[in-house]
This record gives structure tokens, C-alpha cells and sequence, in this order.
């Protein structure tokens, strides 16, 4: 039989070196001083004071703004299913999670005034001072930034524009598309990692944005840059392979006119077919549907479609190049003579 001596709790110097000198009611208690004390010390003049109901800054002057949401995630995560933890039951999100992410699309961090906290649904957490809370009923996933519990890219930046969105910033021109689209940008390429186009539409369509007018246009635009960027790295691939060059997006009919599909890239004379990424295809659930059934009509009809996803171009440009030799060199099987329009 084992026996596991229980941890103690960090001593209150070190909890408050890890937390930037901000404290919860709760990890005082916990170490011992009393709520008398902490009120003598939050008087006027006295050493500490008070950020945000039961959240303390064991010093006098201003926060700095790292101090600010640690207060924030503090407040939000007392009571939460870590007691006082900070990464359990709470995290950052919103603009305040990218000015921590260092997107420059977005106010810096001194600039930043609200700051907005996930928390799951059942939690009673009312706003405070410049803390709003955000509930969810998903679980809560998050990224440790400076020691902060923040949430991941792509649902800060859906969060980001949930909150523009909720302020009236589409309609007072504060937000305009330009930073939309910059917005949008950066989180495929932020340092650390960023997100996924996948993961981006998949927290944008949640947050049900990709209604919005503003916010479909501007994901139209990135995906359609991105396609580009792809196709002319496809065809740069292909002639280093000494393939002939591509027709781009013709469309494909039978001899009765019957319309059959638009691939990206198209070799007639080996009737092969080339599909980029569908997630970066236009955002309405009809195109994607449309641009599946086309591909399912090129492969009955016997095309050879080869289907390349913009990460591994990225990651394996390679190995896409040579599938897309092996695949001229093969061509479809059996295929049904097409008429070949470009467009």
C-alpha cells in the first residue's frame, strides 16, 4: 500500500512571483491571512489593493496590463472546477487573447480595456469592472501565453469579431473591412502556430458570423487569395516536372451539353484533373456541395482527379509534385470524351 504525502501549497511570495503579484480572497485564505488583514492592507495608502471582487494586487500604483488579465482570469476562474486555479475553468479570449497572441492587427496590450473570459455555461459569473464574461457550453480548450490561460486562435478571433459585432464597430465604421481582412490574415500566419483555414471557418460558422455580410466577404477574399497562391504554385510544379501547362477552372460538358464540373487545373490530352482544398472554396454550403458533385462526375466519367490540401503543398511540395507527374504520366482510364471549354 502507497502512500502519497500531500502537496503543499506554494508559499504566498512565490504564488504571487508566478501570478504577477494578483491574488484571489481564496489563495490568501489558503495561506493563511486573514480577510481582517487584507482589508487593512487594501485602506487608503496601504500596500495593496483591490482590482475586481475578491482579486488583489499585492502592490500600490497602476496594474500594468499583463496584471490586468491576470485579474480578469482570476475573477472569472474562482469557484471554477480548479478552486483557484488559472487554467482550469476560464480563459481569455476575444482581443484581449490576440493582443497577447502580439497580432498587430489588433490593439497592442496597453491599449487594450475590456477583456473577455470564457467560461462554461453554468457557472454564475456576473461582468465586473472592465471584465466581461463569455459562457459556453463547449469544453474549454487553451493555449498558455506569458502563464495565461487563453483560448486558441481561431475561437479568440471569432470571439474578436463576435465582440465588434455586439458593439455596433461594423456600423460606426470603427472596423472596417480592411482590418477584417488583415484579422483574418494573420491568424493563418500568427507566430506560434496560428490556426487552420479549417479551424477558422469551423469557430466563424459556430459563432454564426459567416451570415454576416461584412464577415463572408472578407473570408471570400482570404480563400480566394489563398486558392491563387495555390494554383500557381501547382503549375510551378508542373513544369518543373516537364509537364505541359494546365488549363485553369475549364469547364467540362458531354458531347449533348450535359455540364459535368470546373476543376482548378485540367489536362486535357491526359484527362486529368486537378482539385485544390474545398475548404477554400467559397464559405455557402451549396458551392461546397456543388464542387463535390462535380468532382464525383470527373471520376465516374473516368477523369483522374488528384486532390491536393494546401498544407501539404506547404509541407510536402515534393512529394505533390511528383504525385502530380505519376498521374499525367498515367492518366484516366477509360474516359469519356469530354468537351473542353476555357473559360
Amino acid at each position: 500500500m502507497s502512500y502519497r504525502i500531500p502537496q503543499q501549497p506554494v508559499s504566498l511570495e512565490e504564488l504571487a512571483r508566478r501570478q504577477q503579484n494578483v491574488v484571489t480572497a481564496s489563495q490568501l485564505r489558503a495561506r493563511g491571512v486573514p480577510a481582517r488583514m487584507v482589508s487593512e492592507h487594501c485602506r487608503s495608502g496601504g500596500p495593496w489593493q483591490r482590482l475586481l471582487p475578491r482579486v488583489y494586487l499585492l502592490q500600490d500604483g497602476a496594474p500594468t496590463p499583463e496584471q490586468r488579465m491576470w485579474a480578469a482570469l482570476l475573477y472569472a476562474a474562482q469557484n471554477g472546477p480548479a478552486g483557484d486555479g488559472t487554467r482550469e475553468g476560464a480563459v481569455i479570449t476575444g482581443a484581449a487573447a490576440l493582443a497577447l497572441y502580439g497580432f498587430v492587427s489588433v490593439p497592442r496590450l496597453p491599449a487594450v480595456l475590456g477583456v473577455e473570459v470564457l467560461v462554461p455555461r453554468q457557472r454564475r459569473l456576473r461582468d465586473a469592472g472592465q471584465v466581461r464574461i463569455r459562457r459556453t457550453g463547449r469544453e474549454l480548450e487553451a493555449r498558455s501565453v506569458h502563464g495565461l490561460a487563453v483560448a486558441p486562435v481561431a475561437r479568440a478571433v471569432a470571439d474578436a469579431i463576435s465582440e465588434w459585432a455586439e458593439q455596433g464597430a461594423f456600423e460606426s465604421g470603427r472596423v472596417g473591412p480592411g482590418l477584417l481582412r488583415a484579422l483574418l490574415r494573420e491568424a493563418l500566419l500568427a507566430r506560434g502556430g496560428g490556426c487552420t483555414v479549417a479551424e477558422l471557418l469551423a469557430e466563424l460558422a459556430e459563432a454564426r458570423l459567416l451570415e454576416a455580410p461584412r464577415v463572408r466577404a472578407a473570408v471570400d477574399e482570404l480563400l480566394a487569395a489563398r486558392r491563387e497562391a495555390a494554383f500557381t504554385e501547382l503549375v510551378a510544379l508542373a513544369v518543373e516536372r516537364g509537364l505541359p501547362l494546365p488549363l485553369p477552372g475549364p469547364e467540362l460538358r458531354m458531347r449533348g451539353g450535359t455540364y459535368i464540373a470546373v476543376p482548378d487545373l485540367y489536362w486535357p490530352e491526359a484527362a486529368v484533373a486537378v482539385e485544390v482544398d474545398s475548404e477554400l472554396r467559397c464559405v455557402s454550403e451549396g458551392e461546397a456541395a456543388w464542387v463535390r458533385g462535380g468532382q464525383h462526375r470527373m471520376e465516374y466519367l473516368g477523369v483522374r482527379v488528384v486532390y491536393v490540401g494546401s498544407a501539404r503543398l506547404a509541407a510536402e511540395r515534393d512529394a505533390v509534385g511528383d504525385e502530380l507527374a505519376q498521374a499525367y504520366g498515367t492518366g484516366g482510364e477509360d474516359v469519356v470524351e469530354l468537351v473542353v471549354t476555357e473559360r
